[in-house]
């Protein structure tokens, strides 16, 4: 069986199971808490040298970071697919997950917060403001391209009928814009594409409330 390295709440952790759990593919958990810097024991550096979370343990070996772990799932398992069927809707579908996975979420992680705090003297109401900011950001753009797409509430998943690659990334990052006390107010798309993913069994049985650590 797969063993899955995870944090409850790591917004990375949160896609790998969810991709999962779409995938039909049953995995071992084991906590590996980033509060705890359990990421930075010897133990786990072993595992994964880069001292992050997700890493999954297969029968060829350790794959990390999440969009490769999927693009794994994805090879390995390609029905249900993680992505629409048109080639140029799939490219949309990336482009969006990648701006959620590649821009807005690693000016907000837990390493980024200590490195404020830690070496430019920064406090918890200006870290938190400091992901709020780039959040909104983020989410702005997301937004207006989602609109230009002409996707509204009740149509379905963001790019389909059925979950994507871009949903398995909104919602663990609509948990950090909550998290950080984002006004969501100017992003009523997002919200309604965040709720339906976030009714699915796949996104509600992996969500980090429903993990032991």
């Amino acid at each position: 069986m797969l063993q899955l390295h995870t944090f409850s709440h790591s917004s990375a952790s949160y896609r790998v199971r969810i991709a999962l759990a779409l995938k039909g593919m049953a995995s071992e958990s084991h906590a590996v808490s980033l509060i705890a810097n359990d990421h930075l024991s010897d133990g786990y550096r072993a595992l994964n040298p880069e001292g992050r979370v997700p890493a999954i343990v297969t029968e060829r070996g350790v794959l990390t970071q999440s969009f490769a772990i999927m693009d794994w799932l994805e090879d390995t398992i390609p029905e249900p697919s993680l992505y629409p069927a048109d080639v140029w809707q799939r490219a949309l579908c990336r482009a969006f997950a990648h701006a959620i996975a590649s821009d807005i979420f690693p000016v907000q992680n837990l390493g980024v917060r200590r490195k404020l705090i830690a070496d430019f003297g920064a406090d918890e109401a200006q870290s938190t403001q400091w992901c709020a900011d780039w959040i909104a950001k983020g989410f702005a753009a997301l937004e207006a391209e989602t609109a230009k797409r002409g996707w509204h509430e009740g149509q379905g998943y963001l790019f389909g009928p059925t979950p994507t690659l871009a949903d398995i990334c909104l919602v663990p990052q609509m948990n950090n814009a909550r998290r950080y006390g984002v006004d969501l107010t100017p992003f009523p798309l997002l919200v309604a594409a965040d709720a339906k993913a976030r009714a699915h069994p796949a996104f509600v049985t992996t969500a980090p409330e429903t993990q032991a650590g």
